[in-house]
């Protein structure tokens, strides 16, 4: 299972969600362009000392990432605020792909465009919010695309 980023913003997002992939066994696939380098001091500490244990996988492009790993439709599992099914309603397989968008921005439209029909978002109660942080998202998606593959 994968968690990807496209062209994400924030270093200490990345850094957090890098140490989640770590916990989970789960490869961090990261989409340029960044708005950091990897080498960020924001990275690395969000990251502690796991960043070094985490299975990265970079790409040029969502185009690149696309060619090179050609993913099925039901591994693709994309997320925004407006996706019209909960991600509590995927059914994740082991090789899914959990793919988020820019902190400011989402995931570019282009990419929307082309996979509405596997959107998904996180529902919130609150109508005085508009959107989740990303570490925080991509953490809860992990652990639930995970719930039925769990083995103690």
């Amino acid at each position: 299972m994968s968690i990807v980023l496209v062209q994400p913003e924030i270093p200490h997002n990345t850094g957090a969600i890098g140490r989640t992939c770590v916990a989970l066994d789960m490869e961090l696939v990261l989409i340029r362009p960044y708005g950091f380098v990897l080498s960020d001091k924001q990275l690395k500490r969000a990251g502690l000392d796991y960043w070094q244990h985490v299975r990265l996988a970079e790409f040029a492009s969502w185009e690149a990432f696309m060619a090179e790993r050609a993913p099925r439709a039901d591994q693709l599992f994309l997320f925004e605020e407006f996706g019209q099914r909960s991600f509590y309603e995927a059914d994740y397989p082991e090789d899914a792909c959990l793919v988020f968008g820019r902190e400011t921005k989402g995931l570019p439209e282009a990419i929307i465009e082309a996979h509405r029909d596997r959107l998904f978002h996180l529902p919130m109660r609150s109508d005085k919010i508009r959107s989740l942080n990303l570490a925080n998202t991509a953490t809860a998606v992990a652990y639930q695309a995970l719930r039925g593959q769990y083995r103690p």
